[in-house]
């Protein structure tokens, strides 16, 4: 995926110093243009029109659970799933280069990593916590302001790209905190390296549905590492399930599982096979 890098343009919800665009180069390589975008409908519609010949979206957060928004968005659109990413979050809190700790009396920072620093920010009950639409975009707000008793909880990489200052790094809850993410594209043909498949499908309303669509995974020996529930944004009361399997589409134990599936579902929609991430070491 590296060796085209300068060839390409990613896009990423963010701007620049965001997780998304560390999760960009880290799958990518340094060398690949990104795109900024506002919000995740943003990252999608850039690939749909041609703008980005790729997209990267969070999907999973080791602490806070899923990213229900890109869930959603990835059953509404017609793109393909070619890659998996997974960073190592660590947390900082970062200031103006002048100031300590002592001189922060407020906090801007996406409400997940607002939930990720709750028991550092716990120490400082006086502090105000201020939601912001991007942990980058925090720190770019809290400059562009100049108040120097206001800091924002982001990356490393964020402060040096703003010129700021790290006033406590590796603020987050846990140690085991890791961000997953998705590489998105339009024309995207079946990576035969893949070992692993992400989809999406609906039951039929009718007793025991549910478990006769799962049955079909045990029943060709299909080792299922992911299942998670969400409404189905056009019916009321009715639900999609997100599952993720070990194996290949074209292995003939994955395949002739998703066949009996496609018999026994209402609907079924292969999000796309792809390699299987490795997880990260903090130092990285």
């Amino acid at each position: 995926m590296n060796s085209a890098g300068t060839e390409r343009r990613v896009a990423f919800q963010g701007i620049h110093g965001a997780y998304s665009e560390d999760a960009v180069y880290k799958f990518f390589g340094e060398g690949i243009r990104t795109l900024p975008c506002a919000e995740f409908e943003d990252v999608f519609a850039s690939v749909n029109k041609g703008d980005a010949s790729h997209g990267v979206v969070p999907v999973e957060n080791s602490l806070e659970g899923s990213v229900a928004r890109v869930n959603d968005l990835l059953l509404e659109h017609d793109l393909t799933v070619v890659g998996e990413i997974i960073i190592f979050v660590k947390h900082c809190l970062i200031g103006h280069p002048d100031v300590e700790i002592e001189d922060i009396t407020r906090v801007y920072s996406h409400p997940q990593a607002l939930g990720q620093s709750r028991t550092f920010l716990s120490r400082y009950p006086q502090w105000e916590k201020v939601p912001s639409y991007d942990t980058a975009g925090s720190v770019k707000i809290i400059k562009e302001r100049g108040d120097k008793s206001e800091a924002a909880i982001a990356s490393a990489r964020t402060a040096k790209e703003y010129g700021m200052k790290i006033l406590k790094e590796g603020i987050q809850n846990s140690h085991q905190n890791y961000t997953r993410f998705f590489v998105i594209e339009k024309t995207a043909s079946i990576n035969p390296r893949g070992d692993k498949t992400s989809l999406v499908f609906a039951t039929k309303n009718v007793a025991g549905a549910l478990y006769a669509c799962l049955g079909v995974f045990a029943e060709h020996s299909v080792n299922l590492t992911k299942l998670e529930s969400r409404p189905r944004r056009d019916r009321a009361w009715e639900y999609v399930f997100y599952v993720d399997i070990d194996g290949h589409l074209d292995h003939p134990n994955v395949s002739g599982a998703i066949t009996d599936l496609v018999r026994r579902a209402s609907f079924v929609k292969i999000l796309g096979s792809y390699r299987r991430a490795e997880l990260p070491s903090e130092q990285e």
